[in-house]
């Protein structure tokens, strides 16, 4: 919490100092003197401002899903104000505007994303069963691993001409997925697991648009055997690969 105390006085002089408030948990004021007035700058660390923090992240994790199965565009101010219990005015005390908690909620959904992808993986050694599981993790797209589908088709396809902050977040992920792929890939050529030949490059990006590309097929046709055709094969690719 910042605060201004401003007390009429005379003379030229500035002064830093504490002092102890039995109301707050500290108090710093900075105080600064003109010929007319002395202007306290109170910094002070209040116990609201975790209920603060506490609120703002309730906003957050439940626009979540309602941004990422709606698209921003179609979310409204009215859809968040149902989800949370807040008026809108409660709500622009934490979030200037819509564009601002949009964007926000883009990186918590990717984070989620994140998180979910890493689980899966992390619990593996072989990286054969590591891509397996990546696979695995997106093979029903009508039980997506976040809440109103993967966040990088969402917003990506969205976000394409409307909103550059939104398609940079968007495309830092879909980079750092093909990435994954590719680096679990070589990290099973240095092990002697793949063929050393393997291009982990192009199989990372292809990996990744065919199953983006399942997802988008899928939802679209709410019919899950086109993506079955395309894990059986993505399988069959990387056990060609074997050593």
């Amino acid at each position: 919490m910042i605060c201004l105390i401003e007390a009429s006085i005379s003379g030229y002089f500035s002064e830093l100092y504490a002092r102890p408030d039995p109301t707050h948990n500290s108090l710093r004021k900075n105080k600064f003197v003109n010929d007319r007035s002395v202007i306290y700058l109170c910094i002070v660390n209040s116990p609201d401002m975790g209920k603060a923090e506490d609120t703002r992240q309730m906003i957050i994790e439940r626009s979540a899903p309602i941004f990422n199965k709606k698209g921003i565009a179609a979310t409204a101010m009215s859809d968040i104000m149902e989800a949370t219990n807040l008026s809108k005015g409660s709500l622009y005390v934490h979030f200037e505007n819509k564009d601002i908690l949009a964007a926000t909620v883009v990186d918590y959904n990717m984070e989620l994303l994140s998180k979910r992808v890493l689980s899966a993986l992390n619990r593996l050694d072989n990286p054969k069963d590591k891509l397996f599981a990546y696979i695995d993790l997106f093979k029903n797209p009508h039980n997506p691993p976040i809440a109103g589908g993967c966040p990088m088709m969402n917003f990506g396809v969205e976000a394409d001409d409307l909103n550059e902050t939104v398609r940079q977040k968007v495309a830092r992920n879909v980079e750092a997925s093909q990435q994954l792929i590719a680096g679990i890939i070589k990290q099973g050529i240095s092990q002697g697991i793949f063929k050393p030949d393997w291009n982990y490059k192009e199989f990372g990006t292809l990996m990744f648009a065919m199953i983006e590309g399942g997802v988008l097929i899928s939802r679209t046709t709410q019919k899950g055997d086109k993506m079955n055709v395309i894990n059986r094969n993505l399988k069959k690719m990387i056990e060609d690969q074997l050593t």
